[in-house]
């Protein structure tokens, strides 16, 4: 598991297709760049959702890992 502690984090849980992406999309957003956001989901459709994001938007993916129904993942916002 990561040990950098994170800028910010956006706690989706309980929330399904396509609320957390948009709630990632806003929260990236607000980020310094080069800023590391913690996102913690229950929706198994943000496996694929997230990383697809990521790379659209050139942020880095620093690490995806799951907790029984919780996924939980960490953002590099790109460099300006």
């Amino acid at each position: 598991m990561l040990d950098s502690t994170p800028d910010d984090t956006l706690d989706a849980t309980g929330l399904f297709c396509p609320e957390p992406v948009m709630m990632l999309h806003n929260k990236v957003r607000d980020l310094p760049a080069g800023g590391l956001l913690k996102v913690i989901a229950t929706d198994p459709s943000t496996q694929r959702d997230i990383p697809k994001f990521c790379v659209f938007l050139g942020h880095e993916l620093v690490e995806q890992t799951q907790d029984a129904e919780t996924y939980l993942y960490w953002i590099r916002k790109k460099a300006d």
